[in-house]
């Protein structure tokens, strides 16, 4: 089998490949970039595996006049750039100690076993520089088959870093077969394993997290995560019923997948520190979340977040309560977006001072809000009166 794809004849890839072939080494692109070819989806990164040492690699490299960078050359990884193009080579390698969140490894000369180091068999799938699948351990059955499994053993394999727990329900939202349901012995391997996500870093269950969330339908995998408990160890609280009926209500309005608008509908305790979300998106979830949990009306969430987060929210509200979305829902959060408050401190500064008239303005912003931002400013002065 070949696969075809314009990465294959990109500048960078092509010269390194040579570069390499020409002294005498293997060369070849893996995981990501052919898994994604096969299942014609978009490819991001391109990498490269080879028998060559790092230190070979470099000086073949500067032989050629290329800039290399060492990237990680302590695990094997350098960066050779090819008129401007970085191209990644790591050597072959396999673990030799790990501990749940980084491995000691040691360079090999055998393909096999750089791919018995990888997580799934859809990862360990390679190819030559003319498009030739090499398939060491079996991927391609599981890929056409479109299942998620661990090579060899789950629970060695998770033991070997645990967020892959995360990536396994990860690439079942991405490439699984919706209909098949995941791999039973991974899912047990996965609940057998939970204490282990303890020792992640908030920093990467949330990049983890975040490109779930961002799959086209992460229902299913959302619902495993929670059935095998690890969905509570990430988010304490989290309840995944929502995710199901937001995606079907965005796909009814045809609004593209959106990490942030499914995180709101998942809630949970702390959600915010579980993922280590930034101060700016923490403000703004926090302000979805006070109008999804008070129920607030469209016209009052396209003023307290704009139009397109109010829109999240007002979607997340309509999943949370099973209903069919408004039809008057974009007219009333346009309206809220553009309306001003129409209290200036000027208005009252002749009657308060100072914290009074803070406490003032904030007390009639309340009742404007209240009266679904209907008062005009004439009502709103005339409440001064009868108090």
């Amino acid at each position: 089998m070949r696969i075809k794809a314009a990465w294959l004849k990109s500048s960078g890839p092509v010269a390194v490949s040579k570069m390499l072939q020409q002294a005498g080494y293997e060369i070849y692109f893996v995981g990501g970039c052919v898994r994604n070819s096969l299942l014609n989806v978009p490819v991001n990164d391109i990498d490269m595996s080879t028998d060559a040492l790092p230190d070979t690699v470099m000086t073949l490299a500067k032989e050629q006049g290329l800039r290399v960078i060492p990237t990680g050359v302590e695990h094997g990884t350098v960066t050779v750039v090819v008129e401007g193009d970085p191209v990644e080579v790591t050597t072959y390698r396999k673990d030799i100690e790990t501990d749940g969140r980084r491995a000691v490894v040691a360079f090999s000369k055998s393909i096999l076993d750089d791919a018995k180091r990888r997580d799934f068999t859809m990862n360990a799938l390679y190819a030559d520089l003319d498009g030739t699948i090499i398939d060491p351990l079996g991927g391609l059955d599981d890929l056409h088959a479109r299942r998620i499994r661990f090579i060899e053993n789950p629970t060695a394999r998770i033991r070997e870093d645990y967020l892959r727990i995360l990536r396994f329900f990860r690439f079942h939202a991405l490439y699984g077969d919706p209909d098949a349901g995941l791999d039973a012995e991974a899912l047990a391997a996965c609940a057998q394993n939970l204490d282990g996500i303890k020792t992640l870093s908030k920093e990467r269950i949330g990049h983890e997290m975040r490109k779930l969330l961002a799959a086209e339908n992460p229902a299913p995998s959302i619902a495993a995560m929670a059935q095998t408990g690890v969905l509570m160890r990430v988010i304490a609280g989290a309840n995944p019923t929502s995710i199901a009926p937001l995606v079907h209500l965005e796909n009814m309005v045809n609004v593209s997948p959106n990490w942030m608008r499914r995180l709101l509908a998942l809630g949970g305790e702390d959600i915010k520190g579980s993922l280590r979300l930034s101060k700016q998106e923490a403000k703004l979830l926090t302000a979805m979340q006070t109008v999804v949990i008070n129920a607030l009306p469209p016209i009052i969430a396209g003023y307290k977040l704009g139009r397109d987060a109010g829109f999240d929210a007002m979607l997340v509200l309509c999943a949370h309560m099973e209903t069919g979305i408004p039809e008057n829902l974009e007219q009333e959060l346009n309206l809220g977006a553009e309306a001003k408050f129409p209290i200036s401190s000027n208005d009252v500064s002749d009657r308060f001072k100072g914290a009074a008239l803070g406490n003032c303005l904030k007390k009639l912003k309340a009742a404007w809000i209240d009266a679904n931002l209907n008062l005009t400013k004439n009502q709103l002065l005339a409440m001064l009166d009868d108090d």
